[in-house]
């Protein structure tokens, strides 16, 4: 069956224009400028208290009001690297490699570097303006900071549409279509087959509700990362002797001091923006949306939490990657050479045999498909904020598991190139409400750090900040089962 024509030339056309426009100058400036303006502001607060993240990721979750247990600051992680760890640490480093030059990696890292205190910002605020659901836990992101925040209901609205289609549609899109070429170049199957049988599985799981959701990332995520990382560390110790050359590789040609091709400098500062932006999300506005779900007992605490997660996600999964990609001898740059998934499954055949084109396929499948159940959780959380209704949800359901077959069989560069162009979206309008109200997490983190110097469990209330947080509703005196203990 041929499935090739089903994206329209117009829409293809459209596209390139949006990314044309939004992936120029400003969003690029636009991303640097906010990742030091937060990190300066913060005193470079991903440094300062990196020890303190691994410190509360691993508390229990608080007691809700009717006595259950919330979403622990782990699950509400896994939730977030459920979606960060896909696509975009396999494909996507590659895909950055073969057009950007290794130099594109260097730039993929200053993103995380700067990126980790804008992920820690956008999501104390999802904790501080987080709501209540309908299941008695919380949900949050930018539309409700937008709105309570800002007093801009419109704002919240349109974020809350655009990240809706982006994450519930565009992305499970892209990531069924990297599992579908995925098991094509090992297996040798058909996109649709591969597609119908995802979209399948899609179903049983998202109609099981967000909790579900939730159990399930929490398990995938962690397995399928150790086992990966494993794999690819085995073949660096191996290989011992190409470190050195290969980390030369990344930082010369990050500046075009050694052009891999023409325009070698652009192209590496571009890719490196762009597969770093869809791989740890940093800025773009998804990451807050699992942060506000987790029951914790201060909102700095799940803002620690996400920076820690850029850092997981570039630092260490796309770099492994990239390791692995810049070791395959037959490595080719350009727009037509061999690109995404088929460039790591190739580079891991050369390292393991045969199987590694399996190997990749198998793993690719577990960090795609976790990142279609978190990028689901994303689009149901905003569409609650839209309108809460039993049968627009049902159908917003049926319609992602539509996508993720449509994806399936799209062709590879207008998968990717949609992904661009709405994430860029996502980030400019998500970027605008986080300076506006980087004053309130200043207040936040300041409370925070005060609070720790007494050597108690940090505990947040309104009342402790000078801002005006009268549309806060879920930080009341009595909030949590228990108060400024002293930390386990």
């Amino acid at each position: 069956m041929d499935f090739e024509g089903i994206v329209p030339d117009w829409f293809k056309s459209f596209v390139d224009i949006g990314n044309t426009l939004l992936w120029g100058d400003f969003l690029i400036g636009l991303l640097i400028l906010a990742g030091l303006y937060f990190s300066i502001s913060s005193r470079f607060v991903q440094f300062r208290w990196f020890k303190e993240m691994f410190k509360v990721i691993t508390e229990k979750p608080e007691t809700l009001p009717d006595g259950r247990k919330g979403i622990a600051p782990f699950q509400a992680f896994a939730i977030s690297a459920a979606s960060r760890v896909g696509t975009g640490n396999i494909a996507g480093v590659a895909t950055a490699i073969v057009l950007g030059g290794p130099g594109a990696i260097f730039w993929m890292w200053l993103i995380a570097f700067f990126g980790a205190a804008t992920a820690f910002f956008e999501s104390t605020l999802a904790q501080v303006y987080k709501v209540k659901d309908e299941e008695g836990g919380f949900r949050g992101g930018p539309a409700y900071y937008m709105e309570k925040g800002l007093n801009q209901r419109w704002l919240g609205l349109f974020f809350a549409v655009l990240i809706t289609i982006t994450f519930a549609f565009v992305f499970n899109g892209l990531q069924a279509n990297t599992i579908a070429h995925a098991y094509q170049e090992a297996f040798n199957l058909d996109r649709w087959v591969v597609g119908l049988v995802i979209a399948i599985f899609t179903a049983i799981v998202i109609f099981g509700g967000a909790r579900t959701i939730a159990n399930v990332a929490g398990y995938i995520v962690p397995v399928m990362a150790v086992i990966y990382l494993l794999v690819v560390f085995v073949i660096l110790i191996i290989n011992y002797d190409q470190i050195i050359p290969m980390l030369t590789a990344i930082v010369t040609n990050a500046f075009g001091i050694r052009e891999v091709f023409g325009g070698a400098l652009g192209a590496a500062i571009l890719n490196g923006f762009q597969r770093g932006l869809f791989s740890n999300e940093a800025g773009m506005g998804s990451a807050p949306n699992a942060a506000a779900s987790a029951a914790v007992s201060h909102p700095v605490k799940q803002g620690l939490i996400q920076a820690l997660g850029v850092f997981f996600d570039t630092m260490i999964v796309c770099t492994a990657t990239a390791i692995l990609i810049l070791m395959y001898t037959d490595l080719s740059y350009g727009a037509d050479a061999l690109q995404g998934i088929q460039v790591t499954q190739a580079a891991m055949s050369e390292q393991i045999g045969s199987f590694g084109a399996t190997f990749i396929a198998i793993v690719i499948l577990l960090f795609a498909y976790s990142s279609i159940l978190g990028n689901y959780f994303y689009g149901q959380s905003n569409l609650n904020y839209i309108k809460e209704n039993r049968v627009v949800l049902l159908i917003f359901k049926a319609l992602v598991v539509v996508m993720v077959f449509i994806g399936a069989v799209m062709d590879l560069e207008t998968a990717w190139a949609t992904a661009d162009m709405f994430m860029a979206l996502m980030a400019v309008t998500n970027l605008v409400a986080v300076f506006g109200l980087s004053h309130i997490v200043w207040q936040v983190a300041a409370d925070y750090k005060a609070q720790l110097k007494t050597g108690v469990n940090p505990v947040f209330q309104t009342n402790n900040i000078k801002a005006d947080l009268s549309e806060v509703d879920e930080w009341g005196e009595n909030r949590y089962a228990y108060r400024n203990e002293e930390r386990p």
